[in-house]
């Protein structure tokens, strides 16, 4: 398999020429690795489903792990995830940012995708432009999770790391900085509680102010 490497500069606007090339990729049922806000992370269309099962396959993940949806805003997000009060008011502050929101899903996520017994689904908004500006240009979620090697069970912070990680198992690998060497922060609220399910690169100190 050939893989796609796209250079881009992580400080400027990333060339739309660039965009349309990598959604391109994954339209057509590839699997990505791009930087994010946390860590690098691998992703793919939320249809792509041999993409998904390869996902799953490269990182050696366990069935009872679920991939996040990178959303590029929360209109889009209470599509597919439903934003009670706190929940809603919990995403205004931490969106766009290195956490992962777990929050009842809509009909509209794959039950595929979901845990059997609770539907429940993670959403991420980036501030990271690379990956803001994927999501946006796909025009509907990002299927996502963090590039952690399944050698070693270190993130990825770069091309290199995510090529020597996963190599020729990509369709696609955007070349850009290196990212922080922490996965996104995990919050699911449920009902009115609000519980941290994994302390990541997302501050939460004030959370519960």
């Amino acid at each position: 398999m050939t893989v796609v490497r796209l250079t881009f500069d992580r400080w400027g606007a990333p060339p739309a020429r660039k965009i349309e090339r990598a959604v391109e990729i994954v339209h057509a049922g590839g699997v990505a690795a791009y930087p994010t806000d946390s860590v690098y992370a691998l992703g793919c269309a939320l249809e792509a489903r041999d993409a998904i099962e390869r996902i799953y396959r490269i990182k050696r993940m366990a069935k009872n792990q679920r991939l996040a949806l990178i959303c590029p805003d929360l209109s889009t997000a209470s599509q597919y995830a439903m934003l009670s009060q706190t929940a809603f008011r919990l995403a205004q502050r931490i969106f766009p940012g290195p956490y992962t929101l777990v929050v009842p899903a809509t009909r509209e996520v794959p039950r595929t995708l979901t845990d059997a017994k609770r539907r429940t689904v993670g959403i991420r908004i980036t501030s990271h432009p690379i990956a803001q500006a994927l999501a946006v240009a796909l025009g509907r979620p990002l299927l996502t999770t963090s590039a952690i090697s399944p050698t070693t069970g270190e993130p990825c912070r770069d091309a290199e790391e995510v090529l020597e990680a996963f190599g020729d198992h990509l369709d696609l690998v955007i070349d850009t900085e290196a990212t922080n060497a922490e996965p996104s922060t995990v919050i699911e609220v449920d009902g009115d509680q609000i519980t941290v399910l994994r302390q990541g690169q997302g501050p939460t100190d004030d959370l519960f102010e």
